[in-house]
């Protein structure tokens, strides 16, 4: 047994898997208290403990990415806002204010104080998409707001309760200002439950060691994961390191693409990502106000696999100036704040596969996925509903092997789409089919991951979100003569028409029968496909990846037609003219 006051090995390891364990407990606390199909079903959430100062002490296994970067930003602005002193045992503080950590109003922070004998040690924190926070926030729905009114209710720094006391009036206010009062008052119950449970479990954890003992462990290993962090990075080659990208603008800023570009400096153990060189702030509400993209982009290149905390980003230096369309400034309008940052990560790696091409992929699915949004007011039951999910696309090629297909971007953990059967029995939908998209990965010598087709019917009237994502007409890239993976969309068909057409849907009404269709993207494909083993081909075919026809015109691979069979002297032949005809055009 450790002796009290003293930290020896076993004593710091126990305390290394405790932390990220109260995390984890908070997660399953919230999954199994909420209302929400997003939060207990997506998983559309993260939980955090952080200290007095922000720091971030753990964070839960799978919680979502680009969320738990500035949870401290916002417990440091809270501390500021109220005072060490200004909290007691029992608070609970709730805040969804793009001031700070600028994110959709859907994404609602709880943060409560946890004491021990008068002593303040740390908060643990819930960010969780509800369904509705008014305006035009149901679902993904207020992608069209110019400005934070538009989008929904602004909470900012609100003691819900003060020394363990519901503050009745902020409780109506916020009930009187959202559609569905008893999901999104159900899940903040849920999020101040698993608050309760994590503030026991951190008083516990100090009472068996004492604060001494503990916070030397913390210290401990904030600075053993900063030594594995700089290990990765300085068997990286110095230099400079630069890439850029594109995505789609808007009609509020004249259609002018929004610029990615990326700046990564290693200088022995050090690294610096510089985003100085994308886009200003925007009109539309593409803008955000957070660090989580070169922090989620250094926390895959160094240590993925270990549990996240404060040391994890120590080495890591962001420069992000005030006024880009990253650090937007308030009241920019932030509604589809994450829409662009898997495309900023991608852009990070890219600018680094030079320098490490073992170990960069080729471009992912660039965005947080294809949204399913369908609400309004079933007629037979009187209910108002709102159907939600996120779906996934395809990741590139890797240099070893082909990409995942029809996973969520590399930002969202452990994110996924919502169960059809949940989906179907909660609200009047029908879902047509979901399935992965043959030829949406590109190809290359490893395929890039297949996108997917989600068609669903509306089994009552009500109104779609079915919106672009942005990257249409910049498909995920491949890498190293791999080509890029067929693009995104979103599609609409109205009763009585023959064919969906494609659109950018905000809360589009329609009559009952309406079918919604999202096609998610594939990822790029790495290396030439000309290198593909023709076995490899005949196999996608099989499967239903790859049409005859792909495998033909982009593989070289000629398969005999019903037995899918190789045929090795017709495609040895055909690889030949393909790469002289490459070399022809290259030539010319």
């Amino acid at each position: 047994m450790a002796v009290k006051g003293k930290l020896d090995l076993v004593t710091l390891e126990v305390i290394r898997n405790s932390l990220p364990a109260i995390s984890n407990e908070m997660s399953y606390v919230l999954q199994r208290a909420s209302f929400n199909m997003m939060i207990y079903e997506v998983r559309d959430y993260c939980c955090g403990l952080l200290d007095v100062e922000g720091r971030l002490l753990s964070q839960n296994t799978g919680g979502v990415s680009h969320f738990v970067s500035d949870l401290g930003e916002v417990i440091k602005d809270g501390v500021q806002r109220f005072g060490v002193d200004g909290f007691k045992p029992g608070d609970v503080v709730i805040t969804n204010h793009q001031r700070v950590a600028g994110q959709h109003l859907n994404n609602i922070m709880i943060y409560s104080p946890v004491f021990l004998d008068g002593e303040l040690l740390a908060f643990p924190a819930i960010r969780a998409h509800w369904v509705d926070v008014g305006g035009q926030s149901t679902g993904f729905g207020a992608r069209n707001a110019t400005d934070p009114w538009l989008e929904g209710l602004q909470i900012d720094q609100i003691k819900l309760y003060d020394e363990g006391k519901l503050d009745e009036k902020v409780w109506s206010l916020i009930r009187d200002n959202i559609r569905y009062p008893d999901s999104s008052l159900g899940d903040l119950q849920s999020q101040i439950a698993a608050c309760r449970l994590a503030e026991k479990r951190v008083q516990e954890l100090f009472r068996r060691y004492g604060r001494d003992v503990v916070w030397a462990a913390v210290e401990r290993i904030f600075e053993q994961t900063e030594a594995r962090c700089r290990e990765v990075v300085e068997k990286m080659t110095d230099g400079v390191y630069e890439a850029s990208s594109l995505f789609t603008g808007s009609a509020y800023d004249n259609h002018e693409p929004v610029q990615v570009k990326v700046k990564v400096t290693i200088k022995g153990s050090d690294m610096t990502i510089d985003l100085s060189g994308c886009s200003g702030q925007r009109r539309a509400p593409i803008n955000g106000r957070t660090r989580a993209a070169p922090v989620i982009a250094y926390k895959a290149l160094t240590n993925p696999l270990e549990p996240v905390n404060e040391g994890s980003f120590r080495p890591l230096e962001v420069i992000i100036p005030e006024g880009n369309f990253m650090m937007a400034q308030y009241p920019a309008p932030m509604a589809s704040w994450s829409t662009v940052l898997p495309t900023v990560i991608d852009t990070i790696f890219k600018a680094l596969a030079p320098m490490m091409p073992d170990r960069v992929p080729a471009g992912h699915l660039g965005v947080l996925g294809g949204t399913v949004v369908f609400f309004g007011a079933n007629p037979r039951t009187g209910e108002r509903f709102v159907t939600q999910s996120i779906e996934g696309g395809g990741w590139g090629g890797r240099p070893w092997e082909d990409g995942e297909s029809a996973s969520v971007s590399v930002c969202q953990g452990d994110v996924r789409n919502a169960p059809i059967e949940k989906m179907e029995l909660r609200w009047p939908i029908l879902v047509q089919h979901r399935a992965l998209r043959p030829d949406s990965g590109g190809p290359g010598k490893y395929r890039g991951g297949l996108g997917l087709s989600t068609r669903v019917k509306a089994q009552v009237e009500g109104s779609w979100t079915l919106p672009q994502t942005g990257r249409r007409p910049y498909p995920p890239e491949g890498l190293a003569g791999g080509k890029p993976g067929d693009p995104s969309d979103a599609l609409l068909r109205l009763p009585g028409e023959e064919a969906f057409k494609s659109v950018n849907a905000v809360r589009q009404a329609v009559p009952e029968g309406s079918e919604g269709m999202v096609y998610t993207a594939g990822g790029g494909g790495w290396g030439d496909p000309l290198e593909r083993d023709p076995a490899l081909v005949a196999w996608d075919a099989l499967e239903g990846y790859v049409s005859q026809q792909a495998a033909r015109s982009e593989y070289g691979v000629v398969l005999e037609p019903g037995t899918l069979q190789v045929n090795i002297e017709e495609s040895r032949r055909l690889r030949e003219r393909m790469r002289a005809a490459r070399t022809a055009a290259d030539a010319g």
